[in-house]
């Protein structure tokens, strides 16, 4: 009896059946070797470039240079550069740079001093010398507190024993120093609260967090940094330089000074060395940058205790946290890198390398669009800023300046400006 030519036989089913999925197969292989090639082809997309102009001062320490940094639509470049400083024979060292709250002016700290150091006030526009005042041994980093009143300035004092330093407290109308706040040995770092009761700066040398009320100008509290026995206390630390409050030995040693956060620490360490402090925008938590263990210490400003400790890249230095709060950006001075650290995980999303060694400040544009890098370099290379998008987590641009760039701040935003 004859089959129809439709009618397929029990026999021919599964010989069929295998071809059929024979050629899916071959087919489906063929559409993933595609989809495979197309995606080894493809590079990640650009991301898009800025809508606005950022304007951004940056100081040189071995050249007694300030630069301003235009960077936009246009790519990265140095719009002007000043000089500061009185010394003709050796840098004055401009160390720390701070921008009013109103954009008129800026102020640099010359560090190196005759032997004392000096802050100085200029125009933004301009750049005109409008006053200058002598403050303690290596004023450095600097802050203008958010009512533009005051210059809170760490007296940094690499000079000699390793005794109490300050905390300059001027008068930026005048420009006279109003007070002098006895501290702790290597004050370093200089940061205000959103809304300008508390100061923070840290001190390299006795392993503490130091908080200013800044309507007595006295301290208010300080807080231990050293590993497994960190602690908050009352009032002003007492006076016993380096070695007091349980300070190790390595923290007090000379060298590190010299170093000034590039020296590796020893095995097993757990000593801080804090080189940087700034609260979160709501000043619910105070985060401080502990060089030595490569970490970031989460204080309660409430408690006065610590949350956390959220590990970073090496040598953390300097520290930002972005307008809103969720995220960190520290600068890894031994590491060659910077990292931003997502706060509600409590850990480091990217680590991104710097094109040169020996990494410095950082300042994040108001909207948090871009964190800007001050990097030193070593010997004869340039400074450099670097320009990082922080929503796409990388570099975009870089400009050089003058040699040892540290303090950096920004100025303004503005519409695109043409070459």
């Amino acid at each position: 009896m004859m089959r129809p030519a439709n009618d397929v036989g029990a026999a021919d089913r599964p010989r069929r059946a295998h071809g059929g999925l024979r050629a899916a197969a071959a087919m489906a292989a063929l559409a993933w070797a595609a989809v495979a090639s197309a995606g080894a082809q493809a590079k990640p997309a650009a991301p898009a470039p800025p809508a606005q102009d950022y304007l951004v001062f940056v100081a040189s320490e071995a050249t007694d240079q300030v630069a301003l940094i235009r960077f936009g639509p246009a790519g990265a470049r140095v719009e002007r550069t000043s000089g500061v400083g009185i010394m003709q024979t050796d840098p004055d060292g401009p160390h720390g740079l701070g921008v009013a709250p109103t954009g008129r002016y800026y102020y640099v700290s010359t560090a190196h001093g005759t032997p004392y150091g000096r802050l100085w006030k200029f125009t933004t526009a301009g750049d005109t010398v409008v006053g200058q005042v002598t403050l303690g041994n290596f004023p450095a980093s600097l802050q203008i507190s958010p009512d533009g009143f005051y210059a809170y300035v760490a007296n940094f004092n690499l000079h000699g024993e390793m005794v109490p330093s300050s905390v300059s407290v001027v008068g930026v109308d005048d420009m006279i120093e109003v007070a002098r706040i006895p501290t702790c040995a290597m004050p370093h770092g200089s940061r205000f609260s959103a809304d300008g009761r508390k100061h923070y700066s840290t001190c390299m040398m006795d392993e503490m967090l130091i908080e200013i009320d800044t309507r007595t100008f006295d301290v208010a509290r300080h807080f231990m940094l050293t590993k497994g026995s960190e602690h908050g206390m009352p009032g002003a630390p007492k006076p016993h330089g380096a070695m007091a409050h349980g300070a190790s030995a390595a923290a007090a040693a000379p060298a590190h000074a010299g170093g000034h956060g590039m020296d590796a620490p020893p095995a097993a360490n757990v000593t801080c060395s804090p080189t940087w402090a700034a609260p979160a925008p709501d000043g619910r938590r105070i985060y401080v940058a502990c060089n030595k263990t490569s970490d970031v210490v989460e204080i309660d400003a409430a408690t006065w205790t610590m949350t956390r400790r959220i590990p970073g890249g090496d040598g953390v230095y300097n520290l930002a946290v972005t307008p809103d709060g969720r995220r960190i950006i520290t600068t890894n001075k031994r590491g060659k890198s910077i990292s931003v650290i997502d706060l509600a995980a409590g850990k480091e999303i990217a680590r991104i390398p710097t094109s040169r060694p020996v990494v410095h400040g950082v300042v994040i544009s108001p909207d948090a669009r871009y964190a800007f890098i001050s990097i030193e370099g070593i010997g004869s290379e340039p400074g450099t800023v670097e320009i990082i998008d922080l929503t796409a987590l990388r570099t975009v641009a870089s400009v050089d300046v003058g040699q040892m760039a540290g303090g950096i701040d920004f100025w303004k935003t503005e519409p695109p400006k043409t070459r």
